[in-house]
């Protein structure tokens, strides 16, 4: 594990992200809230791309939970059946919707244990939503930032709770709304998880990371 970044570099290395990428967006499309939540529950174990592609006609035309509920688990398994996992995802979106309906008057929860309730929903999941839908300034840790954080020494840590609870701590205030969509970025096309383009990094001279590749 590297050492950790200091303060300092830290603040630095978020600088440099905000300044390439000042209003950093989610890559998933939706509609509204409810679209972003099935959105995200479907993306475990997938691509945003594949998702996107997935959605594209399902969200014309279903866009909450009571239109979801109609269309049935058949339905939604057409639409989102090139997506892993598919078959238990269209069981965790409808029983989603039925517990929206009924417990939440068909509104998604601005609240992480109430999210968290609903079928399909982890903790990540949550973060997610609250962040894109509400403005939380949460962090939701997936493999990308997970990676980053350690490679880097942002954030080291063993599991994806303890790397959110680091970040949430070494991520400087004003930083810590987009944070999120910075480092999935950064890990999704920059600090790759076979070859990280090093080089192109505008972070590098930050970064703990001793394997650094070097330009061909």
């Amino acid at each position: 594990m590297p050492t950790p970044m200091k303060k300092a570099d830290i603040e630095e290395f978020f600088r440099r992200l905000s300044s390439a990428m000042p209003e950093p967006k989610t890559e998933l499309q939706y509609r509204n809230t409810y679209t972003l939540l099935v959105a995200v529950v479907l993306s475990a174990q997938a691509t945003d791309i594949g998702v996107n592609k997935a959605t594209k006609e399902l969200f014309k035309t279903v866009d909450s939970p009571q239109k979801m509920v109609k269309l049935g688990e058949a339905g939604l398994t057409q639409h989102i059946k090139t997506i892993g996992l598919y078959r238990n995802k269209a069981k965790n979106v409808i029983a989603l919707s039925r517990m929206l309906i009924e417990k939440h008057g068909g509104e998604v929860p601005c609240d992480r244990d109430a999210l968290q309730e609903l079928p399909g929903v982890g903790r990540k999941t949550a973060n997610v939503v609250l962040n894109v839908a509400f403005g939380e300034p949460t962090i939701a840790v997936d493999t990308h930032i997970f990676r980053v954080s350690n490679r880097t020494g942002l954030a080291p840590g063993k599991d994806v709770v303890e790397v959110e609870k680091k970040l949430e701590k070494a991520v400087p205030p004003k930083y810590r709304l987009h944070a999120h969509h910075w480092l999935i970025l950064h890990g999704r096309y920059v600090c790759k998880a076979r070859k990280p383009d090093c080089p192109a990094c505008p972070v590098s001279d930050l970064c703990r990371f001793k394997a650094k590749t070097v330009a061909a």
